[in-house]
């Protein structure tokens, strides 16, 4: 039995607008009755995603994604489907139902220990913003000051100071009334060998790091001092911060990012300082770590353009081909900025200006011609091992490039650089990704293709005249949807009859298989029936009656083979039945 009662998710399936939801990730423009924008889910050009209001319903004609709203939230958001009930109650302000003793008691007490980590976390934001005001906190100011960071920019980001003593913030959340044990799984204190509780972090500048939504959720330290070890101290994991999950800054570039479509990704919290205080570019960072997966999902929300600003050095530039490679094969745009040699953004922009710095996004690189480039530096194609060498090595990035035009446009560049054949470098590049498939491209809708002209009309009609083709397909009995491709689908809304019109549309899509779903959504996108309702059904009961003739002559030949003396009768027999069917079609034709 699932989580949350049938009657709230259909109750709040009703109260959700699809397209205000889809809004808040894709821009849309409307399109008749329907809406238009570029999907979220493959890189492209033209929109072809497409999202109904009145039915609930999006789809996407490029990559065959389609579902209702709970579907839109698990794929964008990575989630499972109780987890995008959560997030669309709390978007449209819908109190989640009580429930009753077991895992629900769990829950309660996992959802108010994420309260009580929020509220620390607050509570510790403020004190360190205090302590960076107060006598404690002039030398810290004074190197903010060195670092061109402004008082508003420190306001902005929240930024404060951890003292020198060894349990003030602790004894601050005591005060509080926070439990010990309580501080202790916020990571804001340690316990020692010798069991004595302190503050993780002493004699520090505090970064807060929020989540999207604008929480503090956890602190990166920097050190006062040449000596202090580590330069940076981060939080660790708890139960509302995952470093992997957590974009710094986004919470307050993520309106800059939706109105120029694209973001600037750096690698640290200076840099992310420079660029967003001088207003250079909307911009976000990594903290110092390659981009994972989990980052690249949440970016996706804002945009599909990243310009990668990365150190110059090894390191660096190591981190930023590992994070290129990841986008690319999340399907964004990625173009690569390569500062002077020593510069990071933060140390460029105060040398030589936020006007400069914008100057070197403007003439920023795709990063797969970058890499081209790189790749192809050091060799020298006139001989054979060479070229297949950076052949080699450019397979390996092809094979990430989900899109197949994309793949095909790089195998021409590789092709140019190395002079080899267009046609040789194609096929290599497709066998290459073929062996990335499944990480890389949405199932393969392989029934869509076999699905009969009066099936996809009564689908249609499931959706769009949800009455009238639950009434046609009353008509059909389970021998009418044998060998049906799309009989699962049918067979799934007869089971649901009973269901208001207004609900069937949108529950029948979150019952089918994603395959199933993915169909339904692709015809229902159409922008007329292909056929009335029931004349489907009529046409499929057809459809029945000459497989069933069929059938009947296949066992009438059989027997005449064998002798029609010996099996007379049952020749006869046959006849009947076959003129019986033999009725029914030309009655059905009338």
């Amino acid at each position: 039995m699932g989580l949350f009662p049938q009657q709230f998710i259909d109750d709040l399936r009703l109260q959700a607008n699809i397209v205000q939801v889809v809004q808040e990730y894709v821009p849309l423009k409307r399109a008749g009755t329907t809406f238009k924008g570029l999907c979220p889910f493959h890189s492209e050009k033209t929109p072809s995603f497409h999202v109904n209001p009145e039915k609930g319903f999006f789809h996407c004609f490029g990559c065959n994604v389609g579902g209702d709203v709970f579907k839109f939230l698990e794929l964008h958001e990575k989630v499972g489907f109780q987890e995008a009930v959560r997030m669309l109650a709390q978007k449209f302000g819908v109190a989640l139902p009580e429930r009753g003793e077991g895992s629900g008691d769990e829950d309660r007490r996992d959802a108010g220990l994420r309260e009580a980590l929020l509220k620390v976390h607050e509570i510790a934001s403020a004190y360190f913003r205090g302590e960076l005001a107060g006598a404690a906190g002039a030398r810290a100011r004074q190197q903010l000051t060195d670092r061109d960071v402004s008082a508003r920019t420190i306001e902005q980001l929240g930024l404060g100071y951890a003292p020198s003593a060894r349990d003030g913030l602790k004894h601050r959340l005591i005060e509080q009334g926070f439990a010990q044990g309580l501080l202790l799984q916020s990571g804001l204190v340690v316990q020692r060998d010798n069991d004595e509780v302190v503050d993780r972090f002493r004699n520090r500048l505090m970064i807060p790091i929020c989540r999207d939504a604008g929480s503090v959720i956890a602190f990166g330290g920097r050190a006062m001092d040449a000596e202090q070890v580590p330069k940076y101290l981060n939080s660790p994991e708890t139960p509302i911060y995952s470093k992997g999950r957590t974009l710094y800054g986004l919470n307050l570039s993520k309106a800059g990012i939706r109105t120029l479509g694209y973001a600037v990704l750096v690698e640290g919290y200076f840099d992310f300082a420079q660029v967003f205080q001088t207003g250079a570019a909307p911009v976000v960072a990594s903290c110092g770590t390659a981009l994972t997966p989990q980052q690249a999902q949440l970016l996706r929300r804002f945009t599909t353009k990243v310009v990668l600003s990365y150190d110059p050095d090894a390191a660096g530039q190591g981190a930023a081909a590992r994070s290129c490679q990841l986008l690319v094969a999340e399907g964004f745009d990625v173009n690569v900025v390569v500062l002077d040699k020593g510069e990071d953004p933060d140390t460029f922009i105060r040398r030589q200006g936020p006007d400069r710095y914008r100057d070197r996004l403007r003439s920023s690189r795709p990063y797969l011609e970058y890499l081209l480039d790189q790749a192809a530096a050091d060799l020298e194609f006139g001989h054979g091992d060479s070229r297949r060498q950076f052949l080699v090595k450019m397979l390996a990035v092809a094979a990430w490039i989900p899109d197949a035009a994309a793949r095909d446009q790089f195998a021409d560049r590789i092709a140019h650089k190395a002079r080899i054949t267009e046609e040789v470098v194609r096929a290599e590049i497709r066998k290459a990704a073929v062996t990335r498939r499944t990480a890389l491209t949405a199932p393969e809708l392989a029934s869509f293709g076999q699905l009969k002209h009066a099936e996809k009309g009564l689908i249609w009609g499931l959706i769009h005249t949800t009455a009238e083709a639950l009434a046609a397909l009353a008509e059909l009995d389970g021998d009418d949807l044998d060998g049906l491709a799309g009989r699962e689908i049918f067979e799934m809304a007869h089971s649901l009859r009973g269901e208001s019109t207004d609900l069937l549309p949108s529950g029948l899509l979150r019952r089918l298989s994603t395959v199933n779903a993915q169909i339904v959504t692709s015809i229902a996108a159409t922008a007329g029936p292909p056929a009335p309702p029931l004349e489907c059904a009529r046409a499929l009961k057809r459809l029945r009656w000459e497989r069933d003739r069929a059938a009947i002559q296949r066992d009438i030949d059989r027997l005449q083979e064998l002798g029609a003396g010996q099996h007379g009768h049952e020749i006869d027999a046959l006849w009947l039945k076959k003129k019986d069917v033999l009725h029914k079609i030309e009655n059905s034709n009338e």
